[in-house]
């Protein structure tokens, strides 16, 4: 009689069924059994903030295959002759004789059961502040489907006026955009100085002007100090300014931290950010025993370093590779991350890739550059919506170490495009001439992406000297007194326009209005028009006519961030 391989996998989210799922196809006979400590299995939870803000209304699509059946224990016996248990808790693990504890939690009865291989994907628990007032009814998290069904109610009953959400990273600004769709007047309040720190501030500036624009407001470098609350309920929060602010309902989204109690219990190795440390095979300090998604380190493979990065793709590549090692030998590796994320702001979208400027700096990349380009993400004609992407790359070797994309057009595309260029180590001068699809319903003839890689060519060859709009502000606030040119239509200037003490003369009238520069051909000169791409091109007229410090402000309008004057 042929041994029956013995699988079990603790944890029902993500990374555990794509783990059990795989080492079944890998090994037919095999037994293979899901504890999972919620009711429900196999939870789209970055769907959480979408069911919540009504983009749909049956619950069970959180919960469904791609061709709408439910995962459901019988789902995984009869499809996959998986056994999956809910309500179940895994309480210990002991590695001496293969086994683990666990309690059913509906009848209280407890089981001990043998494994060969263990998967462990006990996720992430959510941070909560360690400030007064955290038990009140109406402060919550978005981490669980019973977080999701609270907030759904919330929304549906409509009773709730004001509420704030504490935290401004991915699962902050989806939740806002999720309670304002359901007429919550909302706040977002951020500890740092900025929203979405996987961007750099410029970038994320021109988020946060975005969402002010959808009616919430928006208190950055401020924290939460206190909950305040009557008779056990929720009424408003207390700010480190000491401020206050009537709300409702408070929804505390300032991060999670890997779920390890198990890991250590069992005496596995925890790594120095506080996950799970494993192999490229997914392989915990027991041969026997791998652990996959929130609750490990990842590998940065830019970098090197180790990472926390609790992304839902991640969870489910790493289970596939864990299920099949679990199954059949260490054969599959998981490489790493190099962090790619994006999120949905109203009808904006912002997502990075790699590394940011200022996580550059923070690792002591000693010799990057950068640039900014703002244009459409297909013609006018077509609809084109803007796009603003900063890229970061090795000024020596010109190999891309990073890109961020916001706004209104197809940021996905944007950032799909720079993830591959960095997992295959590419070079700015390899990008340049890429062969990607080309039609006007779906890009520019030079992609946004290619036209990116042009600008940064031209800055590295010395053809363009941009400056970020973060430097011309600089400037500005060092009362320097650069001669700073708009080189737009009066239409444009008239409907639109800075007020930083601009000279306005449009690109086609500068050859025959060079009279009107400064008379010193050593005195710097900023051009600037939309998105730039005239303020490159009056750069050169004037480069060509003798002046000597020409810069252009890179991204233009679109991409400044701070008040304009109209």
């Amino acid at each position: 009689m042929t041994y029956r391989k013995k699988l079990i996998v603790v944890g029902g989210s993500a990374a555990g069924p794509k783990a059990a799922a795989k080492a079944r196809r890998i090994d037919y006979h095999a037994d293979i059994v899901i504890l999972q400590k919620d009711p429900d299995l196999s939870m789209a939870s970055c769907g959480y903030p979408y069911y919540v803000g009504g983009y749909f209304d049956d619950r069970n699509m959180l919960l469904c295959t791609p061709t709408g059946v439910t995962r459901d224990p019988l789902f995984y016996l009869n499809a996959k002759g998986i056994e999956a248990r809910t309500s179940t808790e895994v309480t210990a693990i002991d590695r001496k004789n293969k086994s683990v504890s666990c309690t059913n939690l509906v009848t209280g009865k407890t089981e001990t059961l043998a494994y060969d291989r263990l998967v462990i994907a006990t996720g992430s628990v959510p941070k909560m502040p360690p400030i007064p007032g955290t038990n009140l009814d109406g402060v919550t998290t978005l981490q669980s489907m019973r977080d999701a069904d609270f907030l759904r109610r919330v929304r549906d009953e409509g009773k709730i006026k004001k509420a704030v959400v504490i935290g401004g990273g991915l699962i902050g600004i989806e939740t806002c955009e999720a309670l304002q769709l359901a007429g919550i007047d909302i706040t977002v309040i951020e500890l740092l100085p900025q929203l979405l720190t996987f961007l750099d501030w410029e970038l994320a500036k021109l988020v946060e002007n975005h969402v002010r624009s959808k009616s919430a407001n928006v208190i950055t470098d401020n924290g939460i100090v206190e909950f305040l609350g009557k008779d056990g309920k929720l009424t408003g929060v207390k700010l480190q300014n000491g401020a206050e602010l009537e709300c409702e309902l408070a929804v505390v989204a300032i991060g999670v931290v890997p779920n390890v109690r198990l890991a250590k219990g069992a005496g596995l190795k925890i790594g120095e950010r506080g996950g799970i440390e494993v192999n490229e095979y997914m392989q915990t300090s027991d041969e026997n025993i791998y652990a996959v998604g929130d609750c490990v380190e990842s590998l940065n493979r830019i970098t090197g370093k180790k990472v926390l990065a609790p992304y839902g793709d991640l969870a489910n590549l790493q289970g596939r590779v864990a299920g099949e090692n679990a199954a059949a030998g260490n054969s599959a590796v998981f490489p790493g991350t190099i962090q790619t994320g994006i999120c949905k702001v109203f009808d904006f979208a912002a997502g990075s890739t790699g590394l940011s400027e200022t996580v550059a700096n923070k690792l002591d990349y000693r010799d990057i550059i950068t640039v900014i380009n703002a244009s459409p993400d297909k013609p006018g004609f077509m609809e084109g919506k803007l796009l603003v992407t900063k890229l970061v790359a090795d000024r020596k070797s010109g190999k891309v170490l990073g890109a961020q994309c916001v706004g209104p057009g197809n940021v996905s595309k944007q950032i799909a495009q720079w993830a591959m260029a960095i997992q295959g180590n590419l070079s700015v001068e390899d990008v340049i001439n890429a062969d990607l699809p080309y039609a006007p319903p779906f890009s520019l003839a030079i992609d946004h992406f290619i036209a990116t890689a042009h600008i940064m060519q031209n800055k590295m060859k010395g053809r363009m000297k941009g400056l970020s709009v973060v430097q011309v502000k600089k400037k500005l606030e060092n009362r320097e007194t650069p001669f700073i040119l708009d080189t737009r239509g009066p239409d444009e200037y008239e409907e639109m326009r800075l007020g930083i003490g601009e000279a306005l003369i449009p690109l086609g009238a500068l050859r025959k209005r060079l009279n009107e520069l400064p008379e010193d051909k050593e005195r710097e000169i900023i051009c600037f028009c939309k998105i730039s791409l005239r303020g490159y091109e009056a750069a050169l007229v004037l480069e060509a006519n003798g002046w000597k410090n020409v810069k252009v402000m890179e991204g233009g309008i679109m991409a400044w961030p701070y008040p304009r004057e109209k």
